[in-house]
């Protein structure tokens, strides 16, 4: 299966609360962290709140 590779790069600050939650959720704290999820329905949903504050790519 296909992961995706999501990096926060902008802020959370002045955001509205379910973006901001989305983040959290995804496991992303600060700007300049990673984390490597499996490549869900439920995952890209969260990548589609948030498309501004993230970078994503695929990862084998």
């Amino acid at each position: 299966m296909t992961r995706l590779r999501v990096q926060q790069t902008r802020s959370s600050i002045g955001r509205y609360r379910n973006q901001r939650e989305t983040l959290r959720s995804l496991g992303l704290k600060r700007i300049g962290d990673v984390v490597v999820k499996e490549d869900r329905p439920e995952i890209r949903g969260m990548i589609a709140t948030i498309p501004h504050l993230i970078a994503v790519e695929e990862v084998d």
